[in-house]
């Protein structure tokens, strides 16, 4: 296993180390620091025949893939729990078919 490393890409500089056990964690991780980014990160675990190639790749992907999720928009969230007990779920549609009609209602 190869000790912590610097290295750049794409303007960026990455600081990378690897963490032993502490707490519940039974194993060493491999950490990570960017530049211009406040947040430390551990995406893997350490393995004995990790090479500086291998970790520095890894870690690339894996933070160009976070830059990704974060540079998506938001999902927008479903709030299933507000939604009147009293009102039935409405039938999914079906692409290019006629709206479904209204249950028929007794008197």
């Amino acid at each position: 296993m190869v000790d912590g490393f610097e290295f750049q890409d794409n303007g960026r500089t990455f600081a990378c180390s690897v963490e032993g056990p502490r707490g519940a964690r039974r194993e060493a991780w491999w950490w990570f620091t960017v530049s211009n980014d406040a947040c430390r990160y551990a995406p893997f675990p350490a393995a004995a025949g990790d090479t500086q190639d291998a970790v520095r790749s890894r870690i690339v992907a894996f933070y160009d893939e976070l830059l990704a999720r974060r540079a998506m928009p938001a999902q927008p969230r479903h709030h299933w729990a507000r939604r009147s007990k009293d009102t039935p779920p409405a039938a999914p549609a079906t692409p290019g078919a006629p709206a479904a009609p209204a249950a028929p209602t007794q008197p």
